[in-house]
């Protein structure tokens, strides 16, 4: 079995669920399965490490979970059309994994949810995109041929799979939101599991 790595950071629950479907999506894939993980929060108060496992949901990623995927599905909440700090505190901590090419030559696909409709789903899906190819990652997105994202009037978008949360923060992705976020987990595990052969 190869593994895709769904890794996210999720404070509300509603990017965790996404990555869920995602997972999902990546084991209908045979041969494939997905290895969820979640990055530490971040905060001012730098002197005090992160305890070295959550209390619940998903494991904090390790260096060797990049290393081990066959692909990679990357998730976070939106703030101000872009990606969460810890996300890009993550990535930031690259550096050795860039210069090695731990990434390069691997599928990777992004994810994200937001409050609103408007409130930067597109922008931070895209802004998300550019360390993943810095670090020669091929860059899987949600073509038209899938129908749902035709007509969906929530989340879901060419670049990636997307949560519609709303004025009362609802951490559940509704069914056109879950379908789409499946068939990415699908493509990526697909394309994945070409490349390997």
């Amino acid at each position: 079995m190869a593994d895709i790595l769904v890794l996210y950071y999720s404070r509300g629950g509603s990017v965790a669920r996404l990555a869920r479907q995602i997972a999902r999506g990546v084991e209908e894939v045979p041969g494939m399965q997905a290895r969820l993980r979640t990055v530490p929060p971040v905060a001012a108060t730098t002197q005090q490490a992160a305890p070295p496992v959550p209390e619940d949901g998903a494991p904090y990623v390790q260096a060797s979970d990049l290393v081990e995927c066959a692909g990679l599905a990357l998730g976070s909440p939106t703030r101000f059309g872009n990606m969460a700090a810890p996300v890009k505190h993550f990535i930031d901590g690259l550096g050795a994994q860039w210069a090695s090419g731990t990434l390069a030559g691997k599928p990777a696909a992004v994810f994200t949810s937001t409050a609103t409709q408007h409130g930067g789903q597109e922008s931070t899906l895209l802004t998300m995109q550019v360390p993943l190819l810095h670090h020669g990652c091929l860059i899987v997105g949600i073509p038209f041929t899938e129908p749902l994202l035709n007509t969906t009037r929530s989340g879901g978008t060419p670049y990636g799979a997307s949560h519609v949360a709303g004025a009362q923060d609802d951490p559940q992705p509704t069914e056109e939101e879950s379908v789409l976020a499946r068939a990415l987990g699908r493509r990526l595990a697909d394309i994945a599991a070409r490349l390997a052969r």
